[in-house]
C-alpha cells in the first residue's frame, strides 16, 4: 500500500510545523486531514490558523475538518475524534504532533510551564490516544505516531532541560507501552524524530534566522511518515525511527533537497547522540 488516499488522520497541532507539513503530504494521497489544533484566528508571532491550514489541505488534493481542540481538555479531544469519526466512518491514523517547549534548567522552569509541558506532551498525547484506539481497532491499517524522540537515558539529555526531557520522553513511553499493549490489535505505535533541527516556528523563536538556516525543512518528516504509514501495521511498530534512516530504508539518499540552505552545516537534534 503505496497511498493514503481515502485514509482519515487525526493530527494535532496541524495548523502549522511539522504536523501541517504530514497533514500536506497527506492531502496530496487524496487523505481526508483533521485539523485539530488550538489556533483559530492569526497569532502576531506564529504563523497559520486551522483554517489557513484547512485551506492548504483542500488545495493539496485532500479533504479537511478543521477542529479547534484543546488536547489537555478530554472532553473536547473526544467530541472532535467522534464527530471525525462521523464524518468519514472511522479514523485510520493519529498523529501526536502537538508539543510544548520550555528549555530552562530546574530552577528557571515556573510551575505553569511545567504543568503545560506535562499536559500537552505526555497527558495530550496519552488522551489523544485513548480517544482514537477504538476507532482504530476497526481500521485497515492502523497507525499511532509521536512526534517524540528515542528513549536515551542519559544525563546531558536531561541536566538543562529536565522538564522538558521529562514530558516528551512521556511521549515516547507511550510508544514503548502501546505498542506491546495493541499488538494484538494490529494498531502499529512508533516514534518519529528529526536527525536536525527542523525549521518551524518554535524553532525561529529559540534561535532566529542562523538557527533556521542550518535547519532541514519539515517536508522531511512528512515524507518519512508517508512511508511509516503505507507500511504494515502489524509488521511496523514498537519503533523509534528518525527521519533519514526511514528514507534511507526506501531508497532516498540524497538529502540535499531538505535543507533550508544546502550552503550551511546541518544542526543536530536533541536526543540524538
Amino acid at each position: 500500500m503505496a497511498t493514503l488516499a481515502g485514509k482519515t488522520l487525526f493530527i494535532t497541532g496541524a495548523s502549522r510545523g511539522i504536523g501541517l507539513s504530514i497533514a500536506l503530504r497527506a492531502a496530496k494521497d487524496g487523505a481526508n486531514i483533521v485539523i485539530a489544533a488550538k489556533t483559530t484566528d492569526p497569532h502576531p508571532k506564529l504563523p497559520g490558523t486551522i483554517f489557513s491550514a484547512a485551506q492548504e489541505v483542500e488545495k493539496a488534493g485532500g479533504k479537511a475538518l478543521p477542529l479547534s481542540v484543546d488536547i489537555r481538555d478530554e472532553n473536547a479531544v473526544a467530541a472532535a475524534v467522534a464527530q471525525a469519526a462521523e464524518k468519514w466512518g472511522g479514523i485510520d491514523i493519529l498523529v501526536n504532533n502537538a508539543s510544548a517547549i520550555f528549555l530552562a534548567r530546574t530552577l528557571d522552569v515556573p510551575m505553569k510551564r511545567y504543568d503545560l509541558m506535562h499536559q500537552v506532551n505526555t497527558r495530550g498525547t496519552f488522551v489523544c490516544s485513548q480517544a482514537c484506539i477504538p476507532f482504530l481497532k476497526k481500521a485497515a491499517n492502523p497507525h499511532i505516531l509521536n512526534i517524540s524522540p528515542p528513549l536515551n537515558m542519559k544525563q546531558r539529555w536531561f541536566q538543562d532541560h529536565c522538564a522538558y526531557t521529562m514530558a516528551k520522553y512521556g511521549m515516547s513511553m507511550c510508544v514503548l507501552g502501546m505498542s506491546g499493549e495493541l499488538a494484538s490489535d494490529g494498531i502499529a505505535v512508533n516514534a518519529l524524530w528529526p536527525r536536525t533541527s527542523i525549521d518551524t516556528a518554535a524553532l525561529n523563536v529559540l534561535g532566529g534566522d542562523a538557527m533556521r538556516r542550518q535547519s532541514r525543512k519539515p517536508e522531511i518528516m512528512a515524507d518519512a511518515a508517508h512511508y511509516i504509514f503505507t507500511s504494515d501495521s502489524k509488521k511496523t511498530t514498537g519503533n523509534f525511527f528518525i527521519d533519514d534512516e526511514v528514507l534511507a530504508q526506501h531508497g532516498v539518499k540524497d538529502l540535499t533537497s531538505y535543507a533550508v540552505d544546502p550552503s550551511q552545516p546541518l544542526l543536530p537534534d536533541f536526543f540524538l547522540d
